[in-house]
């Protein structure tokens, strides 16, 4: 059974990290009693950082929100700063399971747990959010799009923590996020996909975000320009999407289906949003 530890500061907490043997911070738990369950092998020490003052605040900033690793997705869904300032990752994280998983499960260990199926991954790229990873020797920021390098892995270094999460203000246009499951609504996706259509100029920026195709988040984006018909962005879309399909056969459907069903979920997301901006 692992070592309980509750440091009451970030730079006890980086301590901890660098210097017990197999380490894992806790948040709220969730990933971690998740990957029991799979059989996973389990850290020697926890890490826990309920105690350190601040890291569970939303903070508005000038350019967007920052966000502690201890906010929980629930807050990340029903908070008003949230639904304002980026309503797409509102609606991503309210995707996530139910309200038990939400009131507990965080933001950061959400990233950290790095799991390709995880719906608000995909948002978090479109809308260009980076990671604050702190060591006792420094912090760095790390782009969420450069996160992710395989199956539950990440860049992030063993005795890393992440300390915070800053996401630029929604650029004002249309957004979508469309996922689909095959057992139960709070059941893993099948797929899920975020959108958003970002203008500037005499073109449109359609962004996508794509969860559970592969055995990372993907994130493609692609210029149209102004004027564009939503045919002509479906059609631009499955082509960008294409390629980076890889899914991988479970219960949930074979790889042909999940192909097939995230072909799906992009042209309904580029709908949406070309429906959006007549």
């Amino acid at each position: 059974m692992a070592v309980f530890h509750r440091p009451r500061t970030l730079e006890e907490a980086c301590e901890l990290m660098a210097t017990l043997d197999t380490p894992a911070v806790h948040g709220g738990g969730t990933a971690l009693q998740l990957r029991a369950t799979q059989g996973a092998p389990q850290p020697g020490h926890l890490v826990d950082l309920a105690a350190i003052e601040g890291l569970d605040a939303v903070a508005e900033t000038a350019g967007g929100l920052r966000l502690g690793p201890l906010v929980t997705l629930r807050r990340m869904e029903r908070d008003p700063v949230v639904t304002s300032a980026v309503p797409l990752a509102a609606r991503a994280y309210a995707a996530v399971a139910h309200p038990r998983i939400r009131n507990v499960a965080t933001v950061a260990g959400n990233l950290a747990f790095a799991d390709p199926r995880l719906d608000p991954l995909g948002a978090l790229q479109v809308l260009d959010a980076h990671v604050e990873a702190t060591s006792r020797t420094g912090s760095r920021r790390l782009a969420v799009r450069e996160l992710f390098t395989g199956p539950e892995r990440t860049a992030l270094a063993p005795d890393e923590i992440v300390t915070a999460v800053d996401v630029p203000r929604q650029p004002s246009g249309a957004h979508a996020f469309v996922k689909y499951t095959s057992l139960s609504e709070s059941d893993w996706p099948c797929v899920s996909v975020a959108a958003l259509a970002v203008r500037a100029g005499g073109s449109t920026e359609l962004r996508l975000g794509l969860g559970a195709v592969a055995d990372t988040p993907r994130y493609v984006a692609v210029q149209l320009p102004t004027g564009t018909g939503d045919d002509d962005a479906v059609d631009a879309a499955r082509r960008l999407a294409e390629p980076v399909l890889d899914p991988v056969a479970d219960v949930r459907g074979g790889v042909a289906y999940k192909r097939h069903l995230a072909l799906l979920a992009v042209e309904e997301a580029v709908r949406a949003i070309w429906k959006e901006t007549r």
